[in-house]
């Protein structure tokens, strides 16, 4: 019988290992074409990671197919945007050569230029035109313009040449109303210089005549009053500012320097504008004419003759208002208006001064003797001699006489005694002070007439 032999230990840890070895790395059999409905577990979590993996790529994909409608309407809407701007570009530009072509056919009308206006009419069709069809095309909604960048680079162009043309136009009418402006200034000008003239020759004539007389003959003594003074004293400025600017005008003719004259009237006197330094000669002249006006006789060499009555000096006043100085002179050069001429002359007018204007000192000589010299310059001051001494006559014929002061340099301005002789063209700001009196003031009873004074700030 046969022995039944255990199994050695060896074989049986071999079959051990292969089964092992078989559960933990399980193979498919070749001959066995796989099944794809069974997975094993590392395939199942590969496919979840790459749907993970892929999941944002497809929201992205079907974002971007979501949007491409909004970014073509986008795209359609700058599209019309753009269009627009350039229909309205296109529609500034015709405007402005609208604007161009009337100023050019309203240019071509003065004067009048046939061929000018119906270009300027053609053009101006043309634009409108232009206009309209704009107009049809937005209404329409019917933009086929040429790209829009395009369209208003050519408008931008198009409206600038318009507006260089209308300005052009512009100037050429500027220039035409400049060129009348400047021939009638030319023709008022020669209007003025030939009235200037006139004028001068009217008042030369007057003056030297006498014949204007500043109160009417039949006055009489008691219907006298301040206002008949006043008027009788522009009369006589009137003429001491006549002979004034003769003298300047004699000064200018030997080259006299007049800035140098009127600082030596009044060296510590600021003047506002160079013009203002005639009022220091007038004031010269002035203060001349005007010294001893308050004595009865006028500081003249006293006689021992009485003094005249009132009626007298206004019945002399009369009198001698329709006379020639030259008259009254040369009939009698012994009465007290000729040694008043012969006084003020030699005083007021230096000998250098006289030598310089004549070269000679004939004219003095000739008035000490007693003569009227027959020049214009001695004219002009002899008729302002008679005019203040009318004023003096005149002056004493009221009761009471009426009194000359003068205010004291730098004296605070007052408007109750004092007046500006410069007017409007003085503008001087805070407080001003009298520099100096050009024409003094006067008190007629309780009524006072203004001093005319040359005015200055206030020193500190």
């Amino acid at each position: 019988m046969d022995c039944i032999k255990p199994p050695s230990s060896e074989s049986t840890r071999t079959k051990i290992s292969k089964t092992f070895s078989k559960c933990i790395h399980p193979q498919t059999p070749s001959r066995f074409s796989p099944n794809p409905k069974l997975k094993t577990l590392s395939e199942e979590l590969n496919i979840s990671l790459k749907d993970i993996k892929s999941e944002p790529k497809l929201t992205r994909i079907k974002s971007q197919k979501f949007n491409s409608g909004d970014l073509i309407q986008q795209e359609q809407a700058t599209k019309n945007r753009a269009a627009k701007e350039a229909l309205i570009a296109k529609l500034f530009a015709s405007l402005s050569s609208i604007k161009a072509a009337y100023a050019e056919l309203q240019n071509a009308q003065f004067p009048y230029n046939n061929d000018a206006i119906q270009s300027a009419d053609e053009s101006l069709v043309s634009e409108l035109s232009v206009l309209s069809e704009l107009k049809h095309k937005y209404l329409n909604k019917c933009l086929d313009l040429p790209p829009p960048h395009v369209t208003q680079l050519l408008a931008e162009i198009q409206e600038q040449q318009s507006n260089i043309k209308t300005y052009e136009i512009t100037m050429k009418q500027m220039e035409l109303k400049m060129d009348q402006k400047d021939s009638e200034i030319s023709e008022l000008q020669k209007n003025l210089e030939e009235i200037t003239r006139t004028n001068k020759s009217l008042e030369r004539r007057l003056n030297a005549s006498g014949v204007l007389n500043p109160l009417a003959n039949n006055l009489s003594l008691k219907d006298s009053n301040q206002c008949h003074f006043i008027r009788v004293l522009h009369y006589a400025l009137r003429s001491l500012r006549h002979f004034v600017k003769q003298l300047v005008r004699e000064m200018e003719a030997k080259n006299w320097d007049i800035n140098l004259a009127a600082k030596a009237i009044e060296p510590n006197t600021v003047f506002v504008k160079p013009k203002h330094k005639i009022f220091a000669l007038e004031s010269y002249v002035s203060q001349v004419m005007f010294d001893g006006f308050n004595h009865h006789n006028f500081s003249l060499p006293d006689e021992g003759t009485k003094q005249p009555t009132k009626q007298f000096l206004f019945d002399l006043f009369k009198k001698l208002q329709s006379v020639t100085a030259s008259q009254i002179f040369t009939q009698n050069p012994r009465y007290p208006f000729g040694k008043f001429l012969r006084l003020k002359y030699l005083k007021a007018i230096h000998p250098k001064m006289e030598c310089s204007f004549f070269g000679n000192l004939d004219q003095r000589k000739v008035v000490s003797s007693g003569a009227f010299p027959a020049t214009e310059f001695f004219s002009l001051f002899a008729e302002m001699c008679r005019r203040i001494w009318l004023l003096h006559c005149l002056a004493f014929s009221f009761d009471p006489p009426a009194v000359a002061f003068q205010v004291k340099k730098r004296c605070r301005f007052s408007e109750v005694y004092m007046e500006s002789v410069a007017g409007e063209d003085e503008i001087i700001s805070g407080e001003v002070t009298a520099s100096f009196t050009v024409v003094p003031g006067f008190k007629i009873g309780k009524t006072v007439v203004q001093s005319q004074v040359y005015l200055s700030p206030v020193r500190r």
